[in-house]
Parts: structure tokens; sequence; C-alpha cells
């Protein structure tokens, strides 16, 4: 049975200080209950003592330290995954914005893999044609790796980046293939014409 602790001492933007806890460990997933019934989620970002500090997905705004409670989930997030994922659009912890039906999951993954000795890995061989010769040519991609997307206000990364996402195939390959496409910090504009920009040409068949 779990817990519920209504010892909130303080709110400061995102973060949240809970007292008096007990058997709490960093990264654990927590379940705040507003007064008005409703639930938000944080994870333990610091565990000291009978002290953790909290970081909320979803902000502290409406929050009264009177009247919340918080539980302690004694896990870590976990991303429920299936084939199904393909051709869907998630937020930042894997639940679905477009419309469609929860995804019925084949497994739960917990987003905290354990890390992996570079010497055991398999030696990469399937390159990935993005058609940017730039990358093909210099910066060569293979099937597994993540390509980071940096760039300054103005220069045209969003139409690099959905041009890479709709091109890449792996060559000499009939296997099936996905993309991950994942944004951070962008303007809703922009996560719209992704969206549009796949729906539009197909791409979002293979792509989460």
């Amino acid at each position: 049975m779990l817990k519920e602790y209504s010892t909130v001492r303080e709110l400061v933007g995102p973060l949240m200080l809970v007292e008096k806890v007990s058997d709490v460990k960093y990264g654990e997933l927590a379940e705040i209950k507003l007064g008005d019934g409703s639930t938000r989620r944080g994870r333990v970002l610091e565990a000291n003592g009978d002290v953790a500090l909290l970081q909320l997905f979803e902000g502290s705004s409406g929050i009264s330290l009177h009247d919340c409670k918080v539980r302690f989930l004694g896990r870590s997030i976990e991303l429920a995954v299936s084939q199904d994922m393909l051709g869907r659009v998630f937020d930042g912890l894997g639940r679905p914005i477009d419309g469609g039906p929860e995804i019925i999951p084949e497994k739960r993954m917990d987003i905290n893999s354990a890390p992996i000795n570079p010497v055991a890995r398999d030696y990469p061989s399937e390159f990935i044609q993005t058609g940017i010769s730039a990358i093909d040519g210099l910066n060569t991609l293979v099937r597994g790796q993540k390509l980071p997307i940096f760039s300054a206000s103005g220069l045209p990364h969003a139409r690099l980046a959905a041009q890479i996402a709709r091109q890449a195939k792996v060559l000499g390959k009939d296997e099936k293939f996905a993309v991950v496409f994942g944004a951070m910090g962008i303007t809703f504009e922009e996560a719209n014409y992704f969206i549009s920009d796949f729906r539009k040409t197909g791409a979002i068949a293979r792509t989460v």
C-alpha cells in the first residue's frame, strides 16, 4: 500500500519540497493529488534523509500547500511500447495527443536504461541515407543512432529536421524501418508544421 504525504513545505516554480518522507529514491515517480481531485505527476530530483525534492511535469500553478497530497509510486517513469505507436503523436510522458485511442502496450520499458558497455556494442554497419549530402558524406548515420539538431533563431532547422525524418532509409534493406522524432523547446506552430508535413508526405506511417 502506498503512503500519502500531506507534508509539502515549499513550492518554487516546478519544484516541490516534501518533508517527513521515507524510502524515497532518486528518479522515483510521484503523483500529486490536488484539492479539486485532479492529479499531476513529477519525479524525485533529490532525496536527503526524510526530505524529497520533486520536479513537477505540469508545473505548480493552482497547487495549494495545505490541501495537496503526494504519493511516491515506487518506480521510475515507464513508457508503454507497441507496434501501434507508429503513426501516432505523443507528449513527453508518452501519452497520445492526437485524438486517437490509448496504446495497448506489448511491454513497458523503464526510460532509465542501464548504461551500455561500449566494447560489447555491435559494430555499426547499417548506413542510413538521409538525402542530405553534408550528413551522408561527412557525418554518416547508422541505424539506432540519435541525431541532435541545434539551431539559432531564424535558421531553417524545422525544414532540415523534417526532410531528414521524411527521407531517411536503410540502403539495400526491405525490412521495416522507423524514425522516432522528438522535439524540445519548439512552438506550437513548429510542432504543427512537423505533424502536418509527416502526414502530408506519408512519413507519419513509419514515425513516432
